[in-house]
């Protein structure tokens, strides 16, 4: 077993290319980058439209390559979730989007695995911290009164689920 050689990259699911980021950073490792921007988009396929982080771990001796994709950030996944192409330049007055308490519970089930969270009501703090700085409203109020009232408990019985499976 070889030294290995770990490159990251932010690729956009399904759509990886031999071209910067990817191609310039494994030349150097002699690997077939056409294999491998294949694997990555195979791999990726689920998250299309989205970018996603992707970890290439190249073995330098024998040329194998692994292939790890992690979990898209929390704004491409409230993007997606409203539809937009990019959160608001004016936050604070200009709204780009509105999610539903359903919608906001698949995102922080989607990062489950990244926060530090024990149970969902604190997830949805977390994730509706990130529409705070988007401009993206939740349930048709501004993320900050949203927060406000899942603090006072408006919200215990929508959020009363378990964050991970058990």
């Amino acid at each position: 077993m070889g030294d290995k050689i770990t490159v990251e990259a932010l690729v956009e699911g399904g759509k990886a290319s031999g071209g910067p980021p990817i191609g310039p950073a494994l030349g150097p490792t002699g690997v077939n980058i056409f294999q491998v921007v294949t694997k990555i988009n195979e791999v990726t396929q689920p998250y299309t439209g989205l970018k996603v982080p992707v970890k290439i771990i190249v073995d330098q001796e024998t040329k194998s390559f692994e292939v790890e994709v992690g979990v898209p950030p929390t704004s491409a996944l409230i993007l997606k979730e409203v539809g937009a192409a990019k959160g608001s330049g004016t936050p604070n007055t200009d709204y780009v989007g509105n999610l539903t308490i359903d919608q906001l519970k698949n995102v922080a089930k989607a990062k489950e695995s990244e926060l530090s969270a024990l149970d969902m009501k604190s997830a949805v703090m977390i994730i509706s911290g990130t529409c705070v700085s988007m401009g993206v409203t939740i349930e048709g109020k501004p993320a900050k009164e949203f927060q406000t009232e899942v603090r006072q408990g408006t919200w215990d019985e929508q959020l009363a689920e378990p964050l991970r499976e058990e």
